[in-house]
């Protein structure tokens, strides 16, 4: 009766704590993300106030964050959308694949962490937040820009992505050597290209056998069938995220709505307690000594995938700004660069701070790069031209990427 008693006020007083993060995050228009780590920082180990009643309940509560993280991922692409974005993005997705992972993995080499952890941090690294840019180009505005269906392109590349990297580095972690790791990626591969050819060719079919009118019911076989495909996929060593991941791409139509909309509240829950409980996992004492690696990393990173962003940009023939405002949206890191790190903690429990660190620095970076790169670059070619060449187009005419005012004649 005790332990209960003391699990109930633990886990109320840490939901009603993140509640009142999450209202002070978006009252001042930041992502939760940094503050549910930071909380997490306090009530774990090492941290101010310690929980140990409902530490076993949080780490089920995050197992589950991670799933419907990745099923509402799975809802928001259909399978035709994946197959698309393959076929025109896949020269972009390679460049930030190069430019951005890279990085991760030379950081752990030099560390000396050995090449399990540099497979581990370049994921931390390569992989954008979709949901914090997501946000922020609405906050923004942006949806209705040209660019913008160019960074969503290389999201649903990276998300895509997962569904292979996730289960090769589970593989790695779990010590089974290369040739488990390759026999691990087949499996992937082949369940990635099944589903995608299921969906493809009888989603209809799939949907049709989930659907319900009472939202009850829906929730729950939903619900049931991605835990249940989830702890399959997780048996198989395919990782538990990927199988959601799939049964998301699955579902389609009025079906995948309103999965979406019933579960979207579970899924800000759970992934709130999912950040937090990595958090717990994290002596804030091991955070200062990695401060500077984990700087570094996510300067030189930054650059890097707003170099992503202006080379996919100029594929679709879009302008100079137009490239800017796709590369600083992309800098942004968060639910899935913890998610690998959460996966690499066990076996490599030095990934946990430098990932945490940096997954704090580009989650408050990452919104004001998309706010500041192209106006702040633009007014730097402005002052060079002023000492000489003027810095105008030569037809006078506005960029492919900007707009012009009717009533003004000004340019956007």
């Amino acid at each position: 009766m005790h332990n209960t008693t003391a699990l109930l006020i633990e886990l109320g007083s840490l939901i009603l704590a993140l509640g009142l993060i999450g209202r002070v995050a978006g009252r001042v228009g930041l992502s939760p993300i940094p503050l549910y780590l930071l909380a997490g920082l306090a009530f774990g180990h090492g941290g101010l106030l310690p929980l140990n009643a409902s530490e076993d309940f949080v780490a089920v509560g995050a197992e589950i964050g991670v799933i419907l993280l990745l099923l509402l991922l799975g809802l928001e692409y259909s399978a035709s959308e994946l197959v698309t974005s393959l076929k025109t993005q896949y020269p972009s997705g390679a460049v930030d694949f190069v430019l951005n992972a890279t990085p991760g993995a030379v950081a752990a080499i030099v560390l000396g962490w050995g090449p399990v952890a540099a497979v581990a941090l370049a994921g931390v690294t390569w992989i954008s937040s979709s949901g914090v840019i997501a946000k922020v180009l609405t906050d923004l505005g942006r949806l209705g820009n040209r660019e913008t269906p160019v960074v969503l392109g290389i999201l649903v590349m990276e998300d895509l992505s997962m569904a292979v990297y996730l289960p090769l580095l589970t593989a790695l972690l779990a010590g089974v050597g290369l040739a488990g790791g390759s026999v691990a990626l087949v499996i992937a591969l082949g369940t990635v290209g099944l589903v995608l050819y299921v969906a493809l060719r009888h989603g209809r079919l799939i949907s049709r056998a989930v659907s319900s009118d009472n939202p009850e019911m829906l929730l729950l076989v939903v619900l049931g069938l991605t835990v249940l495909v989830a702890g399959v996929a997780q048996q198989l060593q395919v990782s538990a995220a990927v199988g959601a991941f799939l049964v998301g791409i699955a579902l389609s139509g009025d079906v995948a709505e309103g999965a979406r909309r019933l579960l979207t509240p579970l899924r800000d829950l759970f992934a709130a307690v999912f950040f937090v409980f990595f958090g717990l996992s994290t002596d804030p004492a091991d955070i200062p000594p990695v401060l500077l690696p984990a700087l570094l990393l996510a300067i030189v990173t930054a650059v890097t995938k707003i170099a992503t962003g202006w080379y996919a940009a100029r594929r679709a023939g879009i302008g100079s700004r137009g490239r800017l405002r796709a590369g600083g949206a992309l800098v942004a890191r968060g639910e899935f660069s913890i998610v690998i790190a959460g996966l690499a903690v066990a076996t490599e429990p030095r990934i946990g701070p430098i990932a945490t660190a940096y997954v704090l620095i580009l989650v408050i970076l990452g919104p004001l790069a998309a706010r500041w790169t192209e106006p702040l670059v633009s007014r730097l070619r402005r002052g060079k031209g002023a000492g000489g060449t003027p810095v105008t187009r030569a037809s006078g005419l506005p960029s492919p990427d900007e707009t012009l005012d009717s009533a003004t004649g000004v340019r956007g």
